[in-house]
């Protein structure tokens, strides 16, 4: 898959009203809390509507958020892909929201285990539709493309919206 294009910045909607413009955080801010961070929250959509959130271990990589998840996301990716991602910190949050798509083969997988072996001091390896480790725990592997990414600073300082162009 190819890299990500690089986000353009612009200043958000919050609280029903658009946010004047002003200091805009850099990508980099963002996209190094997203590389850093060792807990992500998911949240996606039940055929029924209802939401559902898990937290799980994942990786970015270039072409966007790897993760893998043995949990009822993986039924609801199937049905709807839309899914939001955000970090643990509710101060300083990152919110990724985009598609995700189900990724197999031990090619495709090669730099998404390598990353989050070495990240998480773990096992994975390709196994079937997805990845297995030793434990005997298996789950689908899937990347989210971001469209959008929304971040700001202590004490809601420099809100930020970043979108993808083409995603």
């Amino acid at each position: 898959m190819d890299a990500l294009p690089a986000p353009e910045a612009e200043s958000p909607v919050m609280f029903g009203s658009p946010v004047p413009p002003g200091q805009l955080l850099p990508w980099q801010w963002a996209l190094d809390r997203l590389i850093a961070a060792r807990t992500y929250w998911i949240a996606t959509t039940r055929p029924g509507g209802r939401p559902h959130t898990r937290p799980i271990w994942a990786v970015w990589l270039n072409d966007g958020l790897w993760f893998s998840t043995g949990s009822l996301a993986r039924h609801n990716l199937r049905g709807n892909p839309e899914i939001t991602v955000h970090l643990e910190d509710g101060d300083r949050p990152v919110i990724v929201e985009g598609t995700a798509e189900a990724v197999a083969g031990a090619g495709p997988l090669t730099a998404f285990l390598a990353a989050y072996n070495a990240k998480y001091d773990w096992d994975l390896v390709a196994a079937g539709e997805g990845v297995a480790d030793s434990s005997g725990a298996a789950g689908p592997v899937f990347r989210l493309r971001p469209r959008v990414v929304f971040g700001w600073d202590d004490e809601m300082r420099a809100p930020t919206r970043w979108r993808f162009p083409g995603t």
